[in-house]
């Protein structure tokens, strides 16, 4: 290692680096709960998944070693190449990659399935942070508005007909990055508002919808102060935009969106009327939610103790182990324990925030702000999931989950982002 790889050691922010110690290893002691068998010998087993999560755990340390041996300014330097690499091995996904629960979105190598998606959010996250930091960058500007946009947009085109379309949804937390640096604010009202458009349409449909439009818009009108000047022409086409936007989602729903996709919905917003049909979705793709309600429930306070759970004993919940590990907490270690990982995951986003605050560098404090962002839409997004707020879209919890591209990846983020902030007190 380097000089300057061993004067890291000292700068780095150990706050952020014990939150994410605790954060692993109790992710590991869960999936170890989950995945225990009968026939267990011994924690190295790589039979095992628990033991396949502890070569994970040991190659991520390896990870972290390496970047914090290179110059901070390598990932700036090559951020471009490491994007366009990843969004090459996304494409060629479509001649070599492996299908798993129906999506195509991973490479078999041998001992480890490679999942690109992964990689490519860390690689927009850099190839975002370096196009926002070029001095000659004005998000005032719609050029490099659009730029902003194609570089996160440009893996989720990639993504989408794979169909995965819960990784490419994390994709969008990029945005935040943009707002954060100055993208015109009534953009994301424009987005929060067909996205409404696209669930009130779904729910009471496309009449109802127009209806309520007009309605609004005369209100708007009835009561606007006089001294408030609104063009004619532009309200008309924004209103006809709401209303084409609203006639298409149906189109999209029944045409783009897989059968396992729509019965999501349909069970999350109450669409199903048939109570064959719904009972039938339950069944399916509600089980999931349903039997991991479930166990956190029968956890209650304290939890039923580790090892103890007798739903995750029995298999109730499907990938326990995975996207649904969370129920685990609850079964076996109650309320206590969900709310310290929650307390726990919560400390790790505010000091992570805190760490790019402080980064004298534009870079730095984006890239920082990315993969804030892309951790917080993994975690709220699979909380929400576990407990039966938002629907089933395949996420897992980051740093907790098994996976080893996951787990992998997310290190990389994080100490990628930890070497900046150390190399940061070493320019000062």
């Amino acid at each position: 290692m380097s000089m300057s790889g061993k004067n890291v050691l000292k700068r780095l922010d150990w706050l952020t680096v014990l939150l994410f110690i605790m954060l692993v290893f109790f992710g590991w002691v869960n999936i170890y709960s989950t995945t225990l068998t009968e026939n267990h010998t011994s924690i190295f087993d790589m039979s095992t998944l628990y033991g396949k999560q502890l070569f994970f755990i040991g190659i991520s340390t390896v990870f972290i070693v390496i970047i914090l041996s290179l110059d901070s300014n390598f990932f700036e330097r090559f951020s471009s190449l490491f994007y366009m690499i990843s969004l090459v091995l996304l494409l060629g996904l479509f001649l070599f990659g492996k299908t798993i629960a129906g999506a195509t979105s991973w490479y078999d190598l041998g001992f480890f399935n490679f999942q690109p998606s992964e990689l490519g959010k860390l690689t927009a996250a850099l190839a975002l942070a370096k196009y926002l930091s070029d001095i000659q960058t004005d998000l005032k500007k719609t050029k490099h508005q659009l730029y902003g946009v194609l570089i996160i947009l440009a893996p989720v085109i990639l993504i989408v007909p794979q169909p995965d379309p819960g990784s490419a949804l994390v994709y969008f937390s990029l945005f935040f990055v943009l707002f954060r640096e100055g993208f015109p604010l009534q953009y994301l009202g424009f987005a929060l508002l067909f996205i409404l458009l696209f669930v009130t349409t779904l729910m009471f449909g496309v009449i109802w919808v127009g209806i309520g439009l007009g309605i609004l818009t005369s209100l708007f009108f009835l009561f606007k102060k006089p001294e408030l000047k609104v063009p004619t022409l532009p309200l008309i086409l924004f209103l006809v935009l709401c209303a084409a936007f609203s006639f298409s989602v149906n189109f999209v729903y029944e045409n783009v969106f897989e059968q396992r996709h729509r019965d999501r919905f349909s069970l999350w917003l109450g669409l199903e009327k048939d109570p064959v049909r719904l009972e039938q979705i339950k069944k399916t793709i509600g089980y999931n939610t349903y039997q991991s309600e479930k166990a956190i429930e029968s956890g209650g306070f304290l939890g039923k103790g580790f090892l103890e759970g007798t739903r995750t004993k029995g298999d109730f919940v499907p990938q326990q182990h995975t996207d649904y590990i969370f129920s685990s907490v609850g079964e076996e270690w109650g309320f206590l324990g969900t709310v310290s990982i929650i307390i726990t995951f919560t400390l790790f986003f505010l000091r992570l925030i805190y760490v790019a605050e402080r980064q004298k560098k534009d870079f730095q404090r984006m890239y920082g702000y990315g993969i804030i962002s892309i951790l917080l839409i993994h975690y709220f997004i699979n909380i929400g999931m576990v407990i039966g707020l938002l629907p089933t879209v395949g996420i897992p919890l980051p740093f907790f989950s098994y996976g080893g591209s996951g787990l992998i990846f997310f290190t990389a983020m994080l100490f990628i982002f930890l070497k900046f902030d150390a190399a940061r007190l070493s320019e000062l």
